[in-house]
Formats: structure tokens, C-alpha cells, sequence
């Protein structure tokens, strides 16, 4: 149970440039101008994405045919010149993995911020409480033996469920005294993160050597295998998640301060813990077990965000979802453009962009700047 802060009021003269009220509203401001963009930049995104790749479609093809599936029957959105080629490129290859892409951003960049309120870590991400690593394992259980052997099992349903596995193992492993410690979820983590990923080692070594390059596809990430039904359940996921961070984010605000500082705002600190847990488990295990392993977005995007609209979850979550969907598009777009005709793995895209630039954010104070550096 939450107790709501006192609206602020308004000063009725002028309040000096420097002052707390004139901060946040120029980081209100700054917030609405940054969805803003982030919001046209997305569509953007998904008109050029459609318009890249071996089979020759403008721009303006690209938004024809995504806008006349979306809207059939408008005149104006059809010129004859589109083949059946280009209409199958857009809307069944291109469009879908785009989609994808975003979703996955948005879900890993929110899952991460949700992390690094959980355990107070200004480095946590989904990954490092293990999950990632026990959707690995179940992916690549059904790579080396088989849907048949795990019961009739898909990859995605497989990697989902050894998700939840190891969000239940960190909350079992992490539990003292009745309450949830973020030290224990952390050390949890790393080390059922190590386990896993040993057992992952052990089968790629000891599977055929037909199974090696699907399984390390998906470790690396890819959203090339993407279809419109793929979209559900990340999409799923990312809306209950949204709904979760919106109603908490005030909650979220008092446990940045400390266990003592949020009990002492009505805030179950134990509770609201489990919560995200559950919450950053499902958005990881679903985005993991669709588009595979991909680092660095849930680590990187919420920092971005702080520092450009400041701490307050009310502004920089929706912030944080917005950037981490461009983020992963454009990754995307490089991964299918830069050594055409091979794709490049999103995993490995991400970590070569996300680590120079978060190592210079890092340099720069951007760290203490995010809110955790003090």
C-alpha cells in the first residue's frame, strides 16, 4: 500500500531559473519533447525499414503497403504499381522483424530499469539476475533433443518457462528473514547465471555439429525469423508491464531512496521487490525466448533516460520505453545493412555500440549524473 506525496503547488510570482519548481517544469517539458521524437522517429523507423533490403520498394511503397493492410479499402493508399514481391517483402518479412525489434527494446530497456530500482544497482539489468541465461537453457534444450523429447515443447514456449525457472530460483535463493535483500537477488543471480550458462556450453559442445550455428544464433539475438503472431507475446508483456510501472511509479521514486525512507511512505519494500521481479522476468523471458540474447539494451537506454529527463520514474519510464524501441530498430537496420548479404547478430551489434558509449558515459560523470552515483 502507497501513500500519495502532497501535490505541489505553483508559486504565484516568478520563480528564479535555478529554482526546484522551474526545474521540473523544464523537465517536464523536456520530457513531452523527447516522446515526441522518440514517437516520430519510431514511425520513421518502420517506413525505412520497410523500404531496406534485396527486393527494390521506395519509401513511399513501404508506407503504401503498411498502411493499406492496416487500412484496407483507402483508394489513395494504392497506386497499381506495386507487385505482389513488394507487398510480400514489406508486410511479411520486413515489417514483422521491425515490429519485433522494437517490442524487444522497449521490454528489455523497461525490464532493466526495473532492475536497477529492484536491487538499487546502477549496472543491473535482466541479464544479471540469470534470467536471460535460464531461457537460454530451455531454448537450447529443445535445439539439441528435440520438441519431441521435452514433451512436444516449442523453442519459445521452452526458453519462456526456463525463464520463470530462474526468476523462481532468485526469489527462493534471495528471500532472508521473509523479505527479498537486493544484495541476495544480485549474488542469486550471478551465480545461477553462471550455472546456467555452463550447462548452455556443456550441450553446444556435446550436440551435432548441424546444431551448433542455430544455437549460437540464438544466444547472439536475431529478429530475422519474425512473424506477426511472434509479436504477441512480447506485446503482451510490454502493455502489462507498462501498466505495472505507471501505477508504481511513484512507489518506484521512495525505494530509490532506501528500504527505511519508502517504509517510512507506506511503500512494501519486500512486496513491491517481488513485483518487479515477476514484472522484469516475464518482459525478459518473452523477448528472450522470441528474439534470443541480447545485451546491453537494458543497461545502457535507462541511463540515457535519466540523464535527459531526470529520476522521477513518472517521466523517464516512458522515456526509457520509447528509446529502447528506437534503439533496437536502428540495431536492427545496421544488423541487416552493414555486410549485406549476411545479417549480423543484434547481440553482437548491441555490444559493440552499447559498451564504447557507455564506457564514454561513464567518463563523463553521466553515472552520477543517472541518479546512482552518489
Amino acid at each position: 500500500m502507497t501513500t500519495r506525496a502532497p501535490a505541489s503547488v505553483a508559486p504565484t510570482s516568478g520563480s528564479p531559473p535555478g529554482s526546484a519548481y522551474s526545474i521540473r517544469r523544464r523537465l517536464v517539458r523536456r520530457t513531452g519533447w523527447s516522446c515526441a521524437i522518440l514517437a516520430a522517429a519510431l514511425m520513421a523507423l518502420v517506413v525505412v525499414s520497410g523500404a531496406v533490403g534485396s527486393v527494390d520498394v521506395s519509401l513511399t511503397q513501404a508506407a503504401q503497403v503498411t498502411v493499406g493492410h492496416l487500412l484496407p479499402g483507402m483508394p489513395w493508399m494504392s497506386d497499381g504499381t506495386l507487385t505482389p514481391l513488394q507487398d510480400q517483402a514489406v508486410w511479411q518479412f520486413r515489417l514483422p522483424r521491425t515490429l519485433l525489434a522494437g517490442l524487444a527494446g522497449a521490454g528489455l530497456a523497461l525490464a532493466g530499469a526495473l532492475m536497477q530500482v529492484t536491487v538499487r544497482n546502477p549496472l543491473a539489468e535482466p541479464y544479471i539476475l540469470g534470467v536471460s541465461s535460464g531461457a537460454s537453457v530451455g531454448a537450447v534444450l529443445v535445439i539439441v533433443f528435440g520438441s519431441g523429447a521435452l514433451g512436444g515443447l516449442s523453442l519459445n514456449v521452452a526458453a519462456f518457462i526456463g525463464a520463470l525457472a530462474a526468476c523462481a530460483c532468485v526469489a527462493v535463493m534471495a528471500r532472508k528473514d521473509g523479505e527479498l535483500s537486493p544484495t541476495r537477488m544480485i549474488l542469486a543471480g550471478v551465480a545461477l547465471g553462471t550455472l546456467f550458462s555452463a550447462v548452455t556450453s556443456y550441450l553446444t559442445i556435446s550436440t551435432d555439429a548441424q546444431n551448433v550455428v542455430s544455437i549460437m544464433f540464438f544466444l547472439l539475438g536475431s529478429v530475422s525469423a519474425a512473424t506477426m503472431q511472434s509479436l504477441i507475446g512480447p506485446a503482451v508483456a510490454l502493455v502489462i508491464a507498462c501498466l505495472v510501472a505507471a501505477g508504481t511509479a511513484r512507489s518506484l521514486n521512495a525505494l530509490m531512496t532506501g528500504d527505511e525512507s519508502a517504509t517510512s511512505l507506506g511503500v512494501d519494500a519486500t512486496r513491491l521487490r517481488g513485483l518487479l521481479l515477476v514484472v522484469a522476468s516475464l518482459l525478459t523471458g518473452t523477448v528472450v525466448s522470441v528474439a534470443g540474447g541480447i545485451g546491453f539494451v537494458g543497461l545502457v537506454i535507462p541511463h540515457v533516460a535519466r540523464i535527459v529527463v531526470g529520476a522521477d520514474h513518472r517521466r523517464m519510464l516512458p522515456v526509457t520505453v520509447l528509446a529502447g524501441a528506437v534503439f533496437l530498430m536502428i540495431a536492427d537496420l545496421l544488423a541487416r545493412t552493414v555486410a549485406m548479404p549476411t545479417e549480423i547478430p543484434l547481440g553482437i551489434l548491441t555490444a559493440f555500440v552499447g559498451a564504447p558509449f557507455f564506457l564514454w558515459l561513464m567518463r563523463r560523470g553521466g553515472a552520477d549524473r543517472a541518479g546512482f552515483g552518489r
